[in-house]
Order: C-alpha cells, then sequence, then structure tokens
C-alpha cells in the first residue's frame, strides 16, 4: 500500500509569531468570513444582480501579489461556472500597461482584493479604471481603514471581512483564504456557499493538525529549491505556495511553480537532488490522471530530493491526504491545500533562524509595497 503520511510524533517547533497564529486561525475566519457574507447578502445581490445581467459584462479580479494570486485560483472556476469570462488581472500589470489591459469598450466590474487595501498599484489601477471605462468597482479588503475601503465610489460596493483577518504579519495567510472565499461566495451565491464553509473549515482544522509535524520533516532536510505544481484552479494555488516560501525564507529558497504538463516543458531541469516537488492533486477525474502522472514520473526519474503529493484521494507514494475532502469540488480544495504551503515556509523560516513576521531584515521589502512611483500615462 502507498505510505500516507501522518503528522510526526516529534512536536512541532513552537514560536509565538503572528505567521503561525493567523495560519492556525484560519478554520475560525473563515466561519466569520461568511458569517459577514450571510449579514450582507441582500446589499451584495443588489449591487451585483443589475450588473451581471449585463451580457457584455467584463469582470476583472485584480490585487498585487498574493491578492493577485486570488484571481488566478478562482478566475478558471468563475469562467465555468458563470458561463462568462472571467479574468485575473494583476494591478500591478494594469498599471505598467493599462493600454493593455483595460477595455474602454465594454462595461467592467472590477472586483478589487486588498489586505490593507493601500497598495500603491491597486490604488492606482482603481484611478485608472474611473477614468478610462464604463466600470463598477466591488473592493473585498480586510482593512475598513485601507484607501480602497475609502474610494470605492458611487458605482462601487466594498465587503469589509472580519478585523481579525486583517494580518499583521508579514506574509499574508488568512487574508488570503478569507478574501477567496468571500469571492467564491459571493459569485456562486451566499447561500448555496453556506452549506459548504463548515466542511471547508473543518479541512483546514483537519489539515493544521496534520500538517504541522510533516512540515517540520521537511524543513529539516534543508531543500534548496522547492516546485509545485497544480493543474486548474491549482496552478494560482501553486504561485502562491511558491511566493509563502520565498517570502518566508527571505529568498533563501529558491521556488518555482508550474502546471502538471507544463513542468515537462523546460521546467523540470530545475530537479536536483537536493528539490522538493510537491504537487496539488485534482479532484476533477481527468485532472487528476495529469497529476497522477507526473508524480509517477518525477519518482520513476530519481532525481528528486523528494516528492510530495497534496490530495483529497490517495496520491501514491508520500501523501498528505486532506480527510473528508474527497468529493470537493475544485475550488473548495484550495483552503486546505494551501495550509501545509503555509506551514512548510513557516518552519523554514524558523530553521534558519528568521522573524516570520519580519523576514527581511535587509527592509527591502515591506508588509505594504513601498517606494512605488505612478507615472500618469499618456492621454
Amino acid at each position: 500500500m502507498p505510505e500516507t503520511l501522518v503528522a510526526s510524533d516529534r512536536p512541532a517547533t513552537s514560536d509565538d509569531s503572528w505567521t503561525r497564529r493567523e495560519i492556525l486561525q484560519q478554520p475560525a475566519t473563515l466561519r466569520a468570513t461568511q458569517a459577514v457574507l450571510i449579514a450582507t447578502r441582500d446589499a451584495i445581490d443588489a449591487f451585483l444582480a443589475p450588473l451581471l445581467a449585463k451580457v457584455d459584462l467584463r469582470i476583472m479580479l485584480c490585487g498585487a501579489g498574493t491578492s493577485a494570486f486570488i484571481g488566478e485560483c478562482l478566475a478558471p472556476w468563475l469562467t465555468a461556472t458563470l458561463g462568462r469570462p472571467v479574468e485575473a488581472v494583476a494591478t500591478t500589470d494594469i498599471v505598467g500597461a493599462p493600454h493593455l489591459y483595460l477595455d474602454p469598450k465594454r462595461p467592467t466590474l472590477m472586483v478589487s482584493f486588498g489586505r490593507s487595501g493601500n497598495s500603491p498599484e491597486s490604488i492606482a489601477a482603481v484611478d485608472l479604471a474611473d477614468a478610462r471605462l464604463s466600470v463598477h468597482h466591488l473592493v473585498i479588503t480586510c482593512n475598513a481603514e485601507g484607501a480602497l475601503a475609502q474610494r470605492s465610489g458611487p458605482h462601487g460596493h466594498v465587503v469589509l471581512l472580519p478585523e481579525e483577518t486583517h494580518d499583521r504579519a508579514f506574509a499574508m495567510t488568512s487574508s488570503f483564504s478569507a478574501m477567496m472565499l468571500a469571492a467564491l461566495s459571493i459569485f456562486t451565491g451566499v447561500d448555496t456557499m453556506d452549506a459548504r464553509v463548515e466542511a471547508i473549515a473543518t479541512a483546514v482544522a483537519n489539515t493544521l493538525t496534520q500538517a504541522d509535524g510533516i512540515a517540520v520533516d521537511l524543513a529539516a532536510q534543508d531543500f534548496e529549491r522547492v516546485v509545485y505544481l497544480g493543474s486548474g484552479v491549482f496552478q494560482g494555488l501553486a504561485r502562491e505556495a511558491a511566493l509563502k516560501l520565498l517570502e518566508l525564507t527571505d529568498g533563501a529558497i529558491p521556488t518555482a511553480f508550474d502546471s502538471a504538463l507544463g513542468f515537462r516543458h523546460g521546467p523540470k531541469t530545475i530537479v536536483t537532488a537536493r528539490t522538493l516537488v510537491v504537487v496539488f492533486v485534482s479532484n476533477d477525474p481527468l485532472t487528476r490522471l495529469y497529476d497522477l502522472d507526473i508524480l509517477a514520473e518525477l519518482r520513476a526519474d530519481g532525481r528528486c530530493g523528494a516528492i510530495f503529493a497534496i490530495s483529497a484521494q490517495d496520491g501514491g507514494g508520500d501523501t498528505l491526504l486532506v480527510e473528508g475532502a474527497s468529493a470537493f469540488i475544485e475550488p473548495d480544495l484550495l483552503f486546505p491545500y494551501i495550509i501545509p504551503a503555509q506551514l512548510f515556509g513557516l518552519h523554514c523560516s524558523l530553521r534558519q533562524g528568521r522573524t516570520p513576521d519580519r523576514p527581511n531584515a535587509s527592509g527591502t521589502v515591506n508588509r505594504v509595497v513601498q517606494g512605488v512611483r505612478i507615472h500618469t500615462p499618456a492621454a
């Protein structure tokens, strides 16, 4: 029988960082986020219903960094579910080349994600959209005092998430999952999502218990490179997982991300005997086959330092099995699947003697981006 890993008997390294607390609070913050949406669903529906009635409406999911990756995770699923294009467009792309990303010929719903709501590019992207488009703004933010929360205007609606989701640590963790849940719930139906949130939160809680010791054990192997692979919605999650490790180790462990099929087309050359490859395994019957194929291929190659699957079903070999999620649809798996990556990043940071809440000792990278000069585009 393939081995399914369970939490190590060795106690996990303890610390009192905000990073750890914000990872561990996610079952509670997911439930609290859904409660906010239930309480405000009438106002949300009143804002969205006339917009979604427009057949030519363009929906853009926008943010910077981790907030942008929320859109990358959700856009493929929402496109299929809503039967209309939903695009993930980073605010950093919009600001750098607005003529390529803002289409004045189409009415637009701009969904802005912001932990603080104060990222310079996210504010500038809203200003550019207002100047160039017929646009409405849906702001999903964790900070009532942030600029995004204050600037939605008469054609906007702000969804303010519980205060505890406004992560104090450098790396976004509970803010990522809360904003992602909010968008998923809003666009698939708050009442519909209400029946799923408890199962998601329970799966997250189970994964937290199981994954912590495993993350300690993996961190102790001191990998020189780490690769995350995911297909469909999990490619965006792979990008977020790669960023978490990069952030929390201050770039000491280079990371990469790709899809299961795309990895063979050149990126696979990153693999060495000191490389960890982690695969997020889909529940979709077809997509899952490709995920299992790359796992089998990498194991047969025998060149990786370690190969690890995160799966809701048996992934063969070393697998963290997410309990109670074998029937989850793709987007619901995003929430328990990110937990092992967050914990691994935390424990790698601790093993290197870093302060997880402030891993960038030089101060050249900040919790809220600084040093961005916004240039005025030509008319």
